[in-house]
């Protein structure tokens, strides 16, 4: 009996620890938030983000705004650069763009799940075996950026050069985009929508998604889904990445070929940068 007992009180020791390493934690937190939120957005900050085509745009509110965003977003991940040392340019530009998609998003998360960055200085190639018939062959792949579980990796030639110019991609938005996807527990093209939102989105991409797929495969009669193009069609979730992307370096092509499409990443960013 008396050993019950003693093991009895060994647990409540144990979880009664565990409980005040919470508490002690949660305090920590909060008294770090605080701390985060007092800090000032240097003036050097604003004339790196002023060089974006985006940030200049932006309303007075919208720019305070996504100032204490950046900074909240800044101190709260861990940098981790590879054959580069991290710079405070490097971390504004990829705050930057990752607080915009979630500017005028209803919610006080800034990725909490997400961990880590790591900066490449150029394009990552990483290797891959596939199987085709039974022939095993070691690929080479191309990657500007990637998204995995808790970490964000981007490469930082590519992530310079889209942030200071309009194009077509934009690797910082597309991954971060890929991060918005899974806010929700799954990677599916789906972000965290309102329940009144989620058959129109459904239906239209779906919808857009279906045509693409059906275009790569014959490769040819392409017309207005170039705009989108090939690497779209891979899956749901790169076709959201993709759009998202285009959404913010090209609105006005995508609204004029695909209003439907348009509308509806609209409604959700909340944010429109037509010229």
């Amino acid at each position: 009996m008396d050993y019950y007992f003693s093991f009895l009180i060994l647990l409540l020791e144990a979880g009664g620890g565990a409980v005040l390493l919470l508490i002690l934690y949660s305090i920590y937190k909060r008294y770090r938030l605080k701390n985060i939120s007092n800090l000032p957005f240097l003036d050097e900050y604003e004339e790196v983000l002023m060089k974006t085509p985006h940030y200049k745009r932006l309303s007075q509110d919208e720019k305070e705004r996504i100032q204490r965003s950046i900074l909240l977003f800044v101190n709260t991940k861990e940098f981790i650069g590879v054959h580069l040392n991290v710079t405070t340019e490097m971390k504004l530009i990829i705050g930057f763009y990752a607080c915009l998609l979630l500017l005028n998003i209803n919610t006080q998360n800034c990725y909490d799940n997400l961990k880590t960055i790591i900066i490449y200085p150029n394009t990552i190639i990483t290797k891959e075996i596939k199987s085709n018939g039974g022939v095993y062959t070691n690929e080479k792949f191309f990657l500007e950026g990637q998204s995995i579980n808790d970490t964000v990796v981007i490469s930082w030639h590519e992530a310079k050069k889209e942030a200071y110019h309009l194009h077509r991609n934009n690797v910082i938005i597309h991954e971060f985009a890929h991060e918005i996807d899974f806010m929700d527990g799954e990677i599916d093209g789906i972000p965290p929508l309102q329940k009144s939102k989620y058959a129109s989105w459904a239906h239209t991409l779906q919808r857009n998604f279906k045509v693409l797929s059906e275009i790569a495969v014959k490769n040819r009669e392409w017309g207005k889904y170039k705009l989108i193009g090939g690497y779209a069609a891979t899956n749901e979730a790169e076709f959201f990445a993709v759009l998202t992307e285009i959404f913010f370096e090209k609105p006005d092509s995508l609204k004029k070929n695909f209003p439907d499409l348009y509308n509806e990443l609209r409604d959700f960013y909340k944010i429109e940068f037509l010229r």
